[in-house]
């Protein structure tokens, strides 16, 4: 049965724990420059989920710009996701996140609706205002315009979800109340969490979003954020991604990754507990190592377990 609100299956799943839960990030087998393996995909999803992971986190990235350095998980993150529910069973399944900019807001509600019908309810979306520059003019999109198109987006997407036939107009266009948009997700509106700052105030955010997702931060930045979250957004939770590889020695001290650490795994134990123990809600764990199974596997027994 629905429940009330954004609650669905896939937000309970990551966030009704009193502590930290953990996701993995596709690409799980690091191609992200090139069409990944879709078997060796699905194998590892699957995998996650096995081994005790909370969620499945697709980016969506419309164009590859080889200056940025990746092509997300190369397929497009509806039918993507959506073959990845028919692959699992219970896992969350989430966004990181949908650039609002460049999607119509109707297209997203529609696309979004029916992934969550298909995953009977495990869907849980990350939206983004969007970061690569070329792609603005690729859509006709005037970048300076990307705040209010995001907030704008946001509006028409919890109202499509909400009512039928709506009335509502903005930038993209416009309802007038003679079309209906279907389906509804299994939820009165799907879960929607804004990443980074998306071009709005902290402020905004708390109040119109679910939680926020955010990219790695300092500890001592991340828990600045997280006090000035709380105190804004009472009990939403937070998120971050944070990329992981594990060496052999599990006593080993951390070397700085892009967005992320290299260390052994009594450290990375160490450090997730401190992030729980400041208030962090959830972690999308990108592996970096070369044996992604049994990396997720060490993960899961030595930190998801211990936690």
């Amino acid at each position: 049965m629905p429940t009330r609100g954004h609650e669905n299956a896939g937000y309970r799943r990551l966030f009704d724990s009193d502590g930290l839960t953990f996701g993995a990030g596709f690409p799980l087998t690091g191609s992200n420059r090139s069409q990944p393996n879709v078997a060796d995909e699905l194998h590892l999803a699957k995998h996650a989920e096995a081994v005790g992971f909370d969620g499945l986190w697709a980016r969506d990235v419309p164009t590859y710009w080889p200056k940025f350095g990746d092509a997300g998980q190369t397929f497009d993150a509806w039918p993507w996701l959506s073959h990845v529910a028919a692959h699992t069973d219970d896992i969350a399944l989430g966004t990181s996140s949908i650039v609002l900019t460049l999607r119509h807001p109707i297209h997203v509600a529609k696309s979004a609706a029916t992934v969550d019908q298909l995953s009977d309810g495990r869907l849980v979306l990350g939206v983004a205002s969007g970061d690569r520059d070329p792609e603005y003019p690729a859509f006709g999109v005037d970048r300076e315009e990307r705040g209010d198109l995001f907030r704008e987006s946001v509006e028409a997407l919890r109202t499509i979800w909400r009512e039928e036939f709506p009335e509502l107009e903005g930038r993209w266009g416009s309802l007038e109340g003679d079309l209906d948009v279907v389906p509804k997700p299994t939820t009165e509106t799907l879960p929607l969490l804004p990443t980074g700052h998306a071009r709005q105030s902290r402020e905004w955010i708390a109040e119109h979003g679910d939680g926020w997702l955010f990219y790695h931060l300092p500890e001592r930045t991340l828990e600045d954020y997280l006090a000035d979250w709380h105190e804004a957004a009472g009990e939403k939770p937070f998120a971050i991604a944070v990329q992981v590889e594990l060496t052999d020695d599990p006593t080993a001290d951390p070397e700085h990754l892009h967005l992320g650490f290299r260390a052994g795994i009594e450290w990375f134990r160490e450090y997730f507990g401190r992030l729980e123990a400041m208030g962090l809600d959830h972690a999308i764990v990108g592996i970096r190592n070369d044996n992604r199974e049994a990396a997720l596997s060490r993960f899961a027994d030595e930190i998801i377990d211990e936690l």
